[in-house]
C-alpha cells in the first residue's frame, strides 16, 4: 500500500496535469495549427484534382486535367501519409470539442485513403457510367463566358493526349494485374468511344462550346477561337482517342474478367470487405449480415406493396402487375419534352411544402437538367450535381430523357424527392452554406448519410403532400424495394457468387423497375462494388433515430428540429451521427422535465 507521504508527489503532479490540460484547452494554438493544416491540404488537393475542383465551382485550374500518371498516384499517396503525421503531430486534447470533432473526421479521411490504397482502386476508374470516355462531360460543370473560359478550355485540348497517355498505362496495368472490371460491363464501352471516334473536329463532344458563345462575342473572336478547337481535337484529341480505343480493343477489353464479383479479382475478398466499411461508415457490419437485412426488408416492402395491390383492384398475381406497370402505356410519356416537363411540375409541387418538415432551408436554388445523350443509355435515371462552393453556380436535377417509354410516371415524385429536396440538394447545399466549417467537412460526402437521407426523404412524401394517388405510392415503395434489393443483389454479386443473371432475375422478381433500368442497375453495382449497399444502411439508421425520439420526447417531438440537428454538422460517418442526435434528444428531454 502506498503511504500518504508517497502519494502527495503524485497529487502534486496530477494537480499540475489538470491544469496543464486546461491551459491547453483554452490556448489558441492547437487550433490554429489545426485549422492550417485543413486549409493547406483543402488547398493542395484542389491544385491536384482540377476535375474535383471544377466540381466545387473553383475554376483556378481550368486549364489543366487532373494527373494520373504513376508518379502522381504515389505523389497523392505520400501526401496522404505525410498529412496524417501531421495531424496526429497536433495536440488533440488541446483542442474544443468541436475541433476534436473536425480532427477525427479528418484523421479518419486519410486513414481510409491509406486503407484503400493496397487494392489500387483507380485501377478500376474506367467503367459504363463514365470514365475517361466522358472526359468532355466536363463541359457541364463549366461556365463559358469570357475569352479566358475559351483559352482555358483550349490549352485542356492541348492537353487532353497527356491525361490520355496516362489513361492507357492505367489500362494496360489492370490487364498485367488482373485489377480489370468485367468484360460484361467493358463491352458497353466501344459504343461510347464510338462518340469520340469521329470523322470532323466538329462532330467531337469536345467541340460543344464552341457552338455557344456568348452574344457579346464578335464574329473575329468566335472565327479565331474555333478555329483554334477545330486544330486542337484535330491534331490532339481525335489522335489520342484512337490510341485509347486500339488500347481499349487489342490489350484491355480481351484481358477482362469473365466472373462479377470483384472477389474473383486480386485481394478481392479484402478489398470487398475494405468497400462495406468505406461506403457504410460502419467497420462491423459482414457482407452476410447485410445480405439478411436486404431479405428482411425485400418481405416487409413487399406485403406493401401487396396491400396496394389490392387496393387498386388488380385481379393478377404481383408478378404479373409489376408486368402491367412496365407495359401499360398510361404511365409513360410519349416524348422526352413531355417527360421533362412532368419533372418540372413535380418540382415546384414539393418546394412550398418544405417548411412543414425543415426549420432551415438552403439559399442555394436548384435547376433541372436532361443528362447529356453521350451517357444517358448507359446510366440511371437520374442523379444530383452540387453547386459551387462560392454560390456561383446552383445544384442541378439530372433526369434521364432516354427512351422515355421506360421512365414511369409514379416513379417521378419519389425520384425528385431523392435528388432535390429534401433530398440531395437539400442536404449538400446547407452544408456548403456552413462557412464556419472546414472545406472538407462542407463538401464531405460519406455515402451513407448523404444517400441515406435521401432515401430516408423518399419516407417524407405523405409530409409533404405526395403519393395521393396509389401508383405514387408504389412507386415510393418500389424506390424502398429497390435499395433493399441492392443490399442482397450487391453481396449476392461480390460475397457470394452471384452471377449477373441471378441478380438481375432477383431484382426484376422484386421490383417493378423496367428491365432496362434494372440491367444498368446491375451493372452499376458490378462496377462499383459496396456503393449501393449505403443507401438502405444509412436510411435505416435515421428512422430508428426518429422512432427513438418520437418516444422518448412524446408530444414535444418537433419534426423540423429533428431533422435541423441531423443535418446540421453536415455529411458525417454514422456513428457519429448517432451520437449527435443522441445529445439533442437527451437535452430536450431534460429541458422540457
Amino acid at each position: 500500500m502506498q503511504s500518504r507521504h508517497s502519494a502527495l508527489p503524485l497529487l502534486a503532479a496530477l494537480a499540475i496535469a489538470a491544469l496543464f490540460s486546461a491551459f491547453a484547452a483554452a490556448s489558441p494554438r492547437a487550433e490554429t495549427q489545426l485549422r492550417a493544416l485543413f486549409d493547406a491540404t483543402w488547398q493542395k488537393e484542389l491544385a491536384a484534382d482540377p476535375l474535383m475542383a471544377n466540381y466545387l465551382g473553383d475554376n483556378r485550374y481550368n486549364d489543366q486535367w487532373t494527373d494520373m500518371s504513376a508518379e502522381a498516384i504515389e505523389r497523392r499517396h505520400q501526401h496522404d501519409r505525410s498529412t496524417l503525421e501531421a495531424l496526429r503531430a497536433i495536440p488533440r486534447t488541446a483542442l474544443s470539442p468541436a475541433a476534436q470533432l473536425d480532427y477525427d473526421l479528418f484523421e479518419r479521411e486519410y486513414t481510409q485513403r491509406l486503407a484503400s490504397s493496397p487494392f489500387k482502386p483507380y485501377l478500376y476508374s474506367i467503367n459504363h457510367q463514365g470514365g475517361i470516355q466522358t472526359l468532355h462531360e466536363v463541359t457541364e460543370l463549366l461556365q463559358f463566358r469570357t475569352t479566358k473560359d475559351y483559352e482555358d478550355w483550349l490549352v485542356r485540348l492541348e492537353r487532353v493526349g497527356t491525361v490520355i497517355d496516362q489513361h492507357i498505362a492505367l489500362l494496360e496495368q489492370a490487364a498485367r494485374e488482373g485489377r480489370t472490371q468485367p468484360r460484361v460491363i467493358m463491352q458497353r464501352i466501344p459504343l461510347q468511344l464510338a462518340m469520340q471516334n469521329v470523322a470532323k473536329p466538329e462532330q467531337s463532344p469536345f467541340f460543344e462550346p464552341f457552338t455557344r458563345f456568348p452574344e457579346e462575342f464578335d464574329a473575329a473572336t468566335r472565327a479565331r477561337l474555333s478555329a483554334a478547337g477545330r486544330s486542337a481535337i484535330e491534331r490532339v484529341v481525335l489522335p489520342a482517342y484512337a490510341r485509347f480505343t486500339k488500347t481499349f480493343n487489342e490489350i484491355y477489353l480481351p484481358s477482362t474478367r469473365a466472373s462479377v464479383g470483384i472477389s474473383e479479382t486480386p485481394q478481392g475478398r479484402d478489398f470487398y470487405r475494405e468497400r462495406i466499411a468505406y461506403h457504410t461508415t460502419l467497420g462491423s457490419l459482414t457482407a452476410d449480415e447485410i445480405h439478411e437485412i436486404g431479405l428482411a426488408e425485400v418481405r416487409r416492402i413487399r406485403a406493401e406493396m401487396m396491400a396496394i395491390k389490392d387496393k387498386v383492384g388488380f385481379k393478377g398475381s404481383m408478378q404479373e402487375f409489376l408486368t402491367f406497370l412496365r407495359t401499360d402505356p398510361q404511365f409513360y410519356y410519349k416524348s422526352s419534352q413531355e417527360l421533362f416537363e412532368g419533372y418540372l411540375a413535380v418540382s415546384k409541387k414539393i418546394d412550398p411544402n418544405l417548411v412543414r418538415l425543415f426549420g432551415k432551408l438552403p439559399r442555394t436554388p436548384y435547376g433541372l437538367r436532361p443528362i447529356p445523350m453521350t451517357s444517358a443509355p448507359n446510366t440511371t435515371t437520374a442523379y444530383y450535381q452540387g453547386p459551387a462552393t462560392d454560390g456561383t453556380r446552383p445544384g442541378f436535377y439530372y433526369v434521364n430523357l432516354y427512351r422515355p417509354e421506360v421512365r414511369p410516371k409514379y416513379e417521378m415524385e419519389v425520384l425528385s424527392i431523392h435528388e432535390a429536396v429534401p433530398g440531395h440538394h437539400l442536404q449538400i447545399a446547407l452544408a456548403i452554406e456552413q462557412s464556419e466549417m472546414p472545406d472538407f467537412r462542407r463538401n464531405a460526402s460519406y455515402t451513407a448519410f448523404v444517400e441515406g437521407w435521401a432515401l430516408y426523404s423518399e419516407s417524407l412524401g405523405e409530409e409533404l403532400g405526395l403519393y395521393q394517388d396509389p401508383y405514387s405510392k408504389f412507386g415510393q415503395l418500389t424506390y424502398d424495394m429497390w435499395r433493399a434489393v441492392r443490399l442482397v443483389v450487391d453481396t449476392g454479386i461480390h460475397a457470394k457468387g452471384w452471377t449477373r443473371e441471378q441478380a438481375i432475375a432477383f431484382f426484376i422478381d422484386n421490383a417493378a423497375k423496367t428491365e432496362a433500368d434494372i440491367i444498368n442497375e446491375i451493372d452499376r453495382y458490378i462496377s462499383w462494388p459496396g456503393q449501393a449497399l449505403a443507401y438502405k444502411i444509412g436510411q435505416l439508421r435515421i428512422q430508428n433515430l426518429r422512432r427513438e425520439a418520437e418516444s422518448a420526447l412524446g408530444s414535444r417531438f418537433n419534426v423540423r428540429a429533428f431533422h435541423d440537428t441531423v443535418l446540421e454538422t453536415g455529411a458525417v460517418p454514422l456513428d457519429l451521427m448517432e451520437r449527435h442526435v443522441r445529445r439533442w434528444i437527451a437535452k430536450e428531454k431534460e429541458r422540457s422535465q
